[in-house]
């Protein structure tokens, strides 16, 4: 959160009216405290603007454009950040420019790739044995040699169980008319001893669950046929929680210095998740009410924030959440648009950086069967890493920062479309770009920026030590087509990508030193991490049968170039697989069966946590594996 807030005048309101770009689309507008940045507003009033600082005006992210006469000249953090060009359109920083009266913000179109992680499920082999049973049910009619209620004679009814089913008073309040009105045939919808509906006549044949995988930049929801298992529908949605910074530290701080920021973010999430619940059903013509059981992972911020669980002690050493076993509430209770009744499960933690999304990657990933010493590693703005082998599973979590979302890098964005997210460098650069044939490039995302270093590496653009030519003599030693890439912009080097002219802010597309520099922090912290478990199971590189790579950024990530930048250990390219988006695939076996439920539990119970801030071999494996070239 920015300094600014704390000026905020709660005597004296504003309005503020935020407007997409294109002409006709729709409007938001937000009464806040005056005093308040646009990016605050821009939370308060669901407005998703980038922000990978979390508001502190460090990357230059959240940028929107105002009216002429409510610019009041430049800042010195709009001129770091800002082109000549974006400036005289008026673009400004929303962190930095706060509200004291009302105002208009024009919004920047964000395009976004979301198939690229909806694309990745795999099919697995399980037994299909959902909670949600569906009974179709011939209840005796009332009579004067039968009086019982009607609750007994429609719960007599159903499956025997070892207790009987708990009464539930929104179900009791409508039964009398159900019952008959469908003449006493009615389908009562069951999970375990609990009643969750009762619905005229044989509805067996709608039957339906929801797997959500709520990351810290994406949160995908897919609909689930419970009767054969098929994946119905699918969609994905930027977090709308990033105004409040591209990480979970940055969410986890504007909840504690925000009264409202718990609320808020809450809010969010679960307003995307109806967002998209409501789109698929409407696409589907299905009723939400039919929707009676959603499996939701994330990592512990995340799922602390879905639940409305305050996270603020996440933050500081122990880092200690507020739970850890699997949880499940009613969707009523979150307001989530599905049967009221319905259940929300979040799957089990593990600890305060290692959460139920990794919990699905293990399920998904079957570590309680594989035979060897196998590495499963999912890379975000947290890397999590699970090393499994001689009958055990270790598990760590290390910040790796923005970098490898694409946020916190000069020209850095999303996997979207404009974005460069391949790199190849011969005689000269050649780049692939996301959907090339629709527009100029717009950025750089993760995939990209590792194939650039690596690349850069190769052609001895940097050293091993990730640094740029920085004297007449180094640069001479480059092709000419490469040497005029390399510019000095006010004292720092940087690398050209793309020129201007195919870019489509205007000006060129670079790599930077300071680029470079994140990247190798990020990458440095999960090598060390790895590293760590391998010490602590007692295994060598050599003893490593798989590794497997989760979710979108896992799929698309060139295997060459992760090896170049030292991002993984030294093992051939033949070793390293992807499992595609294995959290949110193990949301779906969860949804599917009870037994992959129970071994949910069982696997995050066994899991044994390392938590690398304590090890005292992380510091300086952390400084070993910063450089590219990584000899062991």
């Amino acid at each position: 959160m920015s300094k600014e807030y704390n000026k905020a005048n709660p005597a004296k309101t504003v309005k503020v009216t935020f407007k997409e770009s294109k002409p006709g689309e729709k409007e938001y507008q937000v009464t806040v405290p005056a005093g308040s940045t646009i990016l605050q507003a821009a939370i308060a009033a669901g407005v998703h603007l980038q922000s990978a600082c979390g508001g502190k005006g460090t990357c230059g992210k959240c940028r929107v454009i105002l009216e002429e006469k409510d610019r009041r000249g430049t800042l010195p953090e709009e001129s770091k950040y800002l082109n000549s060009e974006q400036i005289a359109k008026g673009t400004v920083l929303a962190c930095k420019r706060t509200v004291e009266s009302d105002l208009t913000v024009f919004l920047i179109e964000q395009k976004d790739a979301y198939d690229r992680k909806t694309e990745l499920e795999a099919e697995h082999d399980y037994d299909l044995s959902p909670l949600i049973q569906k009974h179709v049910l011939q209840v005796d009619i009332p009579n004067t040699q039968d009086q019982r209620s009607d609750w007994e004679r429609l719960t007599a009814k159903l499956p025997a169980i070892k207790k009987p089913f708990n009464f539930n008073r929104s179900i009791a309040a409508k039964l009398p008319q159900i019952l008959r009105a469908a003449s006493y045939q009615v389908t009562g919808v069951t999970a375990g001893n609990e009643l969750l509906a009762v619905e005229p006549g044989d509805t067996r044949n709608s039957s339906y669950g929801l797997a959500i995988d709520i990351g810290t930049t994406t949160v995908v929801v897919y609909l689930l046929n419970l009767i054969n298992g098929k994946i119905m529908a699918r969609r994905a949605l930027t977090n709308p929680q990033q105004g409040a910074g591209a990480d979970v530290l940055s969410r986890i701080s504007y909840v504690t210095e925000n009264p409202a920021g718990l609320t808020q973010l809450q809010s969010q999430v679960i307003e995307a998740l109806n967002q998209m619940i409501a789109d698929i059903c409407r696409e589907k013509g299905i009723n939400p009410e039919h929707i009676y059981h959603a499996v939701a992972v994330g990592n512990t911020t995340m799922s602390h924030l879905f639940l409305g669980i305050d996270p603020t002690y996440l933050a500081p050493a122990p880092f200690v959440p507020c739970f850890r076993q699997a949880v499940t509430v009613k969707a009523a209770e979150l307001g989530l648009k599905i049967l009221d009744n319905g259940l929300v499960t979040v799957l089990p933690l593990v600890a305060g950086y290692v959460g139920s999304d990794t919990v699905g990657v293990m399920l998904a990933g079957k570590v309680d069967e594989l035979q060897g010493i196998h590495l499963l590693v999912d890379i975000g703005t947290n890397g999590e890493m699970v090393l499994v082998g001689k009958g055990r599973i270790l598990t760590c979590s290390t910040a790796a920062g923005p970098a490898f979302e694409g946020a916190g890098i000069k020209f850095g964005m999303r996997a979207a479309e404009g974005a460069i997210e391949r790199v190849r460098i011969n005689k000269d650069v050649e780049l692939e770009v996301i959907g090339q044939d629709k527009g100029k490039i717009r950025g750089i995302c993760g995939s990209g920026l590792i194939d650039a270093v690596a690349q850069m590496y190769k052609a001895g653009i940097i050293t091993a030590e990730g640094r740029m030519p920085n004297s007449l003599s180094n640069l001479a030693k480059l092709p000419p087509s490469l040497r005029r890439r390399v510019l000095n912009n006010n004292g720092y080097r940087e690398f050209v990508l793309a020129w201007k002219e195919q870019s489509a802010t205007g000006e060129n597309i670079t790599i930077t030193q300071k680029d470079i520099r994140a990247l190798q922090l990020a990458k440095g912290a999960v090598l060390a991490g790895i590293r760590i478990l391998m010490k602590r199971l007692g295994v060598k590189i050599e003893d490593i049968d798989q590794i497997h790579l989760a979710g979108a950024f896992g799929n698309y990530i060139n295997k060459e170039s992760a090896l170049t930048i030292g991002l993984l250990p030294q093992v051939s390219p033949s070793k390293i697989k992807s499992i595609g988006n294995a959290a949110g695939n193990g949301a779906q076996m969860a949804l599917l069966s009870t037994v992959e439920m129970a071994k949910a539990t069982f696997l995050a119970q066994k899991a044994e946590h390392i938590e690398l801030s304590a090890e005292k071999d992380f510091q300086d494996e952390f400084l070993n594996a910063l450089a590219l070239e990584q000899n062991y």
